[in-house]
């Protein structure tokens, strides 16, 4: 008979168990399906695979790798920092306390997983952090003798900007021709254009806040804004982006601070 859970710890939303199973009945049902041939040679090949495969020895492969080439990064470390300037209660004791917790997983310890322990102590940590209200040095002492290597980063500019928007497999105007397509708008974007919306995402980061690479969402999104609320009663169906239309969409937003801080 097979085992089943009543209750635990959690209470009695854990509480799951498959009835006939545990009846016996489960084992005697099965289900009759009709496929090919080579539908049911990969389906073969799958389950005599699954059979082979030594599941222990996967997980202890699986933690030694961890162990010895693992990689732990912590962004927006800033975030748990309290200010050298504070008065030392409240949130700051909170964020002191979160950096002493971090310390012993940094410096080296063993982890409990269900996959079984896993040792720290040769994984390379990495963090992460603006740092606009705080410094690096606000961190604990412990905590900072723990990432002897820092980088400052420097602010994107113009061409990273045209970079991101054409580079990567899932680049945001590669996302918005896809999208588009979708109602049959075939979506263009001239190379002047282009540049002009990685001049506008640098000039309104350094005017406001600077929010890197998350502004160009928020400009192709004020950009493509009607394009995208009327793709499907468009006649024309060939769109194309020129460094004009961009201007003219974008000139009077950008130009006028206070409204680029809502907007864009």
């Amino acid at each position: 008979m097979p085992l089943m859970q009543i209750f635990s710890a959690q209470g009695i939303e854990e509480m799951g168990f498959n009835m006939p199973e545990a009846m016996g009945e489960g084992a005697s049902r099965r289900k009759l399906v009709e496929v090919t041939l080579v539908e049911a040679r990969e389906r073969l090949f799958e389950e005599e695979f699954d059979r082979e495969i030594d599941m222990d020895r996967v997980i202890r492969e699986a933690v030694r790798r961890t162990e010895q080439l693992g990689i732990v990064f912590f962004d927006e470390i800033d975030k748990i920092v309290s200010s050298s300037d504070g008065e030392g209660g409240g949130p700051d004791v909170s964020r002191s306390g979160v950096q002493r917790d971090i310390l012993p997983v940094v410096e080296g310890t063993t982890v409990v997983t269900k996959y079984g322990p896993v040792k720290t102590d040769h994984v390379l940590f990495i963090a992460a952090g603006a740092f606009s209200n705080v410094k690096p040095s606000d961190l604990i002492p412990e905590l900072q003798g723990r990432f002897p290597i820092r980088v400052e980063m420097e602010r994107l500019g113009e061409e990273e900007f045209l970079r991101i928007l054409t580079e990567p497999r899932n680049a945001l105007i590669k996302q918005y021709q896809a999208l588009l397509a979708t109602e049959g708008v075939k979506l263009e974007f001239t190379r002047d254009a282009l540049r002009e919306l990685a001049r506008t995402a640098k000039e309104v980061n350094e005017r406001t806040e600077d929010i890197g690479a998350r502004r160009l969402h928020t400009i192709l999104t004020t950009l493509l804004e009607d394009i995208l609320f009327e793709a499907a009663e468009l006649t024309k169906k060939d769109v194309k982006i020129t460094k004009t239309f961009v201007q003219g969409r974008l000139k009077d937003i950008v130009e006028d601070e206070d409204l680029s801080r809502f907007i864009l």
